[in-house]
């Protein structure tokens, strides 16, 4: 069997992380799970991480901060974690905002989740 991936989720919603959460799980995934932008980034440094789903309206630091300081991580492995960026407010971003700060893919908020599944696996195959 394969090895199972870990995804963080970067969510201050218990809803949407509790129901992102259990979908996942579902498809075998390994969460982990941050509230905040200064949990996402201890995460990452202390955690095999192998995509994050990131809200763009965490607390602390947002989900672009967040993205832009993981990819200036000196660990090569940390810098080119796939980030998914979640978020309901998209109109405050162009594409090029997300490719700028360093995300892979956009999920709009309320999630559809066959479409968060098939990004997920999308980022995550070997």
């Amino acid at each position: 069997m394969a090895e199972t991936k870990t995804i963080l989720i970067a969510e201050d919603s218990s809803v949407i992380l509790n129901l992102t959460k259990k979908i996942l799980e579902l498809q075998n995934y390994k969460i982990l799970t941050a509230k905040n932008g200064g949990e996402v980034i201890k995460t990452v440094e202390n955690n095999k991480i192998d995509a994050i789903l990131m809200d763009l309206n965490i607390p602390i630091k947002n989900g672009m901060e967040c993205t832009r300081e993981i990819r200036a991580s000196k660990n090569k492995d940390i810098a080119n974690i796939p980030i998914i960026a979640v978020t309901g407010n998209a109109n405050n971003y162009s594409m090029e905002d997300f490719k700028e700060a360093g995300i892979n893919a956009y999920l709009p908020k309320p999630l559809d989740f066959d479409m968060l599944v098939q990004t997920v696996k999308e980022y995550t195959a070997a």
